[in-house]
This record gives C-alpha cells, sequence and structure tokens, in this order.
C-alpha cells in the first residue's frame, strides 16, 4: 500500500530523529493513565456498526471544525443518518488542513483501520466508509481488539465517586482480557455547588451509594472517604479535578459546615461562599490522595459551557468551551504550600489549557520537588487545545527549560474513543523530531542510546513506575 500522507517517518524531519523513533519509541506499551473511555463498552467488548459511532459521536473537536464549517447541528449531535454525518464530516476534512485534526484523521484512518493510501475527502468517503465498516465488523476489532492491537497495556479511566463501578470488576474478574483497566476518582461533583439542585441530588445519590445519612459536612465527608476507599480497594491510584483555577481560601471547619448546610437548604450560595467550600474540598481530596500514596492530577483553566443557548439544548461537553484566564499563580502556590507544611503533598501533575501558563506551571513545580520521589510534580502533557504539535512543542521546551524532561511521564488520549490511541504515536514522533533536530544542531550529544534511553523513559517506562502499578510489562 502506497502511504501517500502518514508516511513511516511522518513528522521526522531529520536523521536522527528517524532513528530515535524507529528504534526506541515506536514499539513502546502505551500506558494511558488518563482517559474517558466508558468501561461498560470494554467489559462487554462492544462493537461499533459503522464508523460515525466509533468516530464520531461525542467527538466534539469534530464538531467545532463542522460547526465553522456550515454544518447543521443535526449533522453533529442531531439525528441525521450515521451515512450523513460521515459524510458531512468528509466534506469538512480538506478545511482543516492546518488544524491537528487533519494529521489525526489520518492517522486514525490508517491505525488501526488500515486506510493510508488516500485522503478524506467528499470524493473517497464512500468508498472509505466501506471499507473501515467492514473492518469494524471483523472479530479484532471490537473494543477490546482495538485495544490489543494497539499495544495498550493499561488504561485509567475517570469515574464519578457515586459510580459503582461495576464494570471495572466485571473487567477485572475476566481472566480472557490481559489489558488492565482501572478508575480513577474524579470528585468534581462534590464541588459542584454553584447550582444547589443538581449538588444536592447528587449528594442524595452519595449518601445513597454509602448507606451514610449526610446531614452535615462531617458526614458528607465520612461518604467520600468511603467511596475512596472503595475505588483504592478497586485499583485506583489516580484522582483527576477538572478545575478553572486551583481555589486555596481559607475555610475553617465551622464555615464549611454553615456553608454545607446552606446549601442542603436550598439555598444558594454568594460567590465567597463558593470559593470557600471549593477550596476546602480541593484541600480534603488531596489530604485523601497523599494518605494512599496517590497521584492527584489538575487540568486547569476551562471555562466551560459558554453557549447558554446550546448548553440548555445539548448539555455540556458538546464543543462550547474554550480557554480561561484566572489568575493561577497565588492561589497554586498557596495551594501546595498548604500541603506540603503539613507533609501532605501527593504526587501532582498540572496540565494547563491557556499557553499563557505554561513557564508559569513549570516553574512552580520546582518548588515542591523532593522527599525522595523522582519527578514528584509533574508538568502535564499538552491537554485539550494544546494537544497538537505546537502545544506539545511548547510544553516540552517550558518543561526542559525548567524542569527534568527526563523525569516527564509521557502522553495520554483524555480522549472517549477507541481510536485515539494514535494521540500517543503523535507525540512520540514530535517528541525524536525535537530531539532529533537538537542532535543535528549540535545541541544534544549525537549519541542515540542516551538520548533514546530517554525517549523510552518518557513514553512508557517513567509511567509505569511512577504510578505504582503492578505487574506492568518492562520495555
Amino acid at each position: 500500500m502506497n502511504d501517500i500522507f502518514i508516511t513511516e517517518d511522518f513528522l521526522l524531519a531529520n536523521a536522527a530523529a528517524v532513528e530515535l523513533y524507529h528504534g526506541y519509541a515506536r514499539d513502546m506499551p502505551i500506558l494511558d493513565y488518563h482517559c474517558h473511555l466508558p468501561a461498560e463498552q470494554i467489559a462487554r467488548d462492544h462493537r461499533f456498526e459503522n464508523l460515525t459511532q466509533i468516530w464520531l459521536a461525542g467527538d466534539h473537536y469534530k464538531w467545532r471544525a463542522m460547526r465553522a464549517d456550515g454544518a447543521d447541528e443535526r449533522f453533529c449531535t442531531g439525528n441525521a443518518p450515521d451515512r450523513e454525518k460521515f459524510q458531512r464530516w468528509a466534506e469538512t476534512v480538506p478545511r482543516t488542513l492546518r488544524n491537528p485534526l487533519y494529521h489525526w484523521t489520518h492517522l486514525e484512518l490508517k491505525r488501526p483501520l488500515g486506510i493510508s493510501d488516500r485522503l478524506l475527502c467528499p470524493e473517497t468517503a464512500a468508498g472509505i466508509w466501506d471499507e473501515c465498516n467492514a473492518k469494524l465488523a471483523e472479530p479484532g476489532f471490537s473494543c477490546r481488539g482495538i485495544m490489543r492491537r494497539m499495544d495498550v497495556v493499561l488504561v485509567c479511566t475517570t469515574d464519578d465517586p457515586a459510580d459503582t463501578l461495576e464494570h471495572h470488576a466485571a473487567i477485572r474478574d475476566d481472566a480472557s482480557f490481559d489489558v488492565r483497566v482501572l478508575p480513577t476518582f474524579r470528585p468534581d461533583r462534590a464541588m459542584a455547588v454553584e447550582s444547589p439542585e443538581p449538588f444536592n441530588a447528587w449528594v442524595d445519590r452519595l449518601a445513597e451509594r454509602t448507606d451514610i445519612d449526610i446531614k452535615d459536612f462531617k458526614t458528607f465527608r465520612q461518604a467520600l472517604r468511603r467511596r475512596h476507599d472503595f475505588f483504592h480497594e478497586m485499583g485506583c491510584r489516580l484522582s483527576d479535578h477538572g478545575v478553572e483555577t486551583i481555589y486555596a481560601e481559607e475555610c475553617s471547619g465551622t464555615d464549611t459546615d454553615t456553608i454545607f448546610q446552606r446549601i442542603r437548604r436550598g439555598n444558594e450560595l454568594r460567590p465567597e461562599e463558593i470559593l470557600k467550600f471549593k477550596s476546602a474540598m480541593l484541600h480534603e481530596f488531596a489530604l485523601m490522595d497523599h494518605e494512599k500514596g496517590w497521584t492527584q492530577q489538575f487540568h486547569i483553566g476551562a471555562m466551560r459551557n459558554n453557549n447558554t443557548r446550546m448548553f440548555e439544548a445539548l448539555g455540556p461537553d458538546t464543543g462550547f468551551d474554550s480557554m480561561g484566564d484566572l489568575e493561577l499563580a497565588r492561589p497554586l502556590a498557596r495551594f501546595l504550600d498548604r500541603l506540603e507544611r503539613g507533609d501532605n503533598l501527593a504526587k501532582t501533575i498540572l496540565y494547563n489549557l491557556n499557553p499563557v501558563h505554561n513557564d508559569l506551571v513549570a516553574t512552580m513545580i520546582g518548588n515542591f520537588q523532593g522527599g525522595g520521589t523522582p519527578g514528584k510534580m509533574q508538568y502535564g502533557s499538552g491537554w485539550w487545545f494544546l494537544d497538537q504539535k505546537d502545544g506539545m512543542e511548547k510544553q516540552l521546551d517550558a518543561l526542559s527549560n525548567h524542569g527534568l524532561l527526563g523525569r516527564f511521564v509521557g502522553m495520554l488520549t483524555d480522549s472517549r474513543s477507541f481510536l485515539s490511541y494514535t494521540r500517543h504515536e503523535y507525540f512520540r514522533r514530535i517528541l525524536c523530531n525535537r530531539l532529533g533536530a537538537e542532535i543535528e544542531q549540535g545541541l544534544l550529544p549525537r549519541d542515540l542510546p542516551l538520548v533514546g534511553s530517554m525517549v523510552r523513559d518518557i513514553c512508557y517506562r517513567n509511567a509505569a513506575a511512577y504510578f505504582g502499578f503492578d505487574g506492568l510489562p518492562e520495555a
């Protein structure tokens, strides 16, 4: 097959990069420590009927591009037939040149679907549709089949504290499937006190799940700790928080209980009360994570649901979020320092969404390294709007300038799609090209085993060691 775009040396612009990628990065296993895959689909080894269902459903990246191209909403989140949705996406793809979607689209068509001899456009859509649908009908292209095909060894999903984790238990107990699927504790709804009605409904669900009468902040905290314990028993070793900024206001136990009682009575909270409660909860979760030796992750800077009309029609996570610009440095320093003063700072990964914060975050983590843990504080990979070539390169540069690239735990998919594992390949090619260019320029030694060993560390080995997962294959 003639690869006309995604060639074997795609993104590798120099000889050293080619050698680094093919000799050290390409064949490393995938440890995807942050994603949004539905565990239920893995548990029942779901099969997708067609390319739209596996590729377009739930993909707000593609929806945003299609809307910008003038597509009617029925082709994105609406009830247009799957074949018509795919055709409309194929019409948009040629106009995504220079958008990372053009790279991602053709990477995913090549691996694992095997289409690399043509570009997706309106004229090729029918043939690609038929060929990919035929592949998806094969035994090796179920959810589990794709994970095996992409050499995935472990994934961490993103899970609400009130989730039963029944699907994770089913996967764990299935000896026929050797890819480990672990939960991640994502307690954002325990902090979402801006809207009393949904918050109280969630607290009621938490009370039912834990069989605890949640009547005050003490019992609320007790219920959350019970779920934290349960997640640990189920193999969870990471938490994750999606926050617009870090919350670090002083809040006494009495204040926290008063605020909690007010919202449980259905009262709207004042802005200062919301900030205090979020601060108290973020600190509480950090203490739980440290006690169990978990890694805490903070995805910082998304300004969500900006389009009120579309939010009311479609709900969250449908493509109407953007970068935020709230103050970060001082609250982040206060939050981390408070934990450090009490020797309660867990391993931490910080991901920023606004690139203006790159050097801020990369320098901030240096204040709190140490304690005998290599790379304890991590500057997370390029995330969401920064999950592209320019964003990844700038993240690598900021980390290299202010810290130790050699301790970086590497890439993740942060995706809801089983076709997104090529994000790891994309990152690995970009990493090798960056390092290879500096070898050619004389900025790094022409010692391929030395640089290649660091590449292997970043692609897999650092993450395998950092998170404390047992039984992972060596590489």
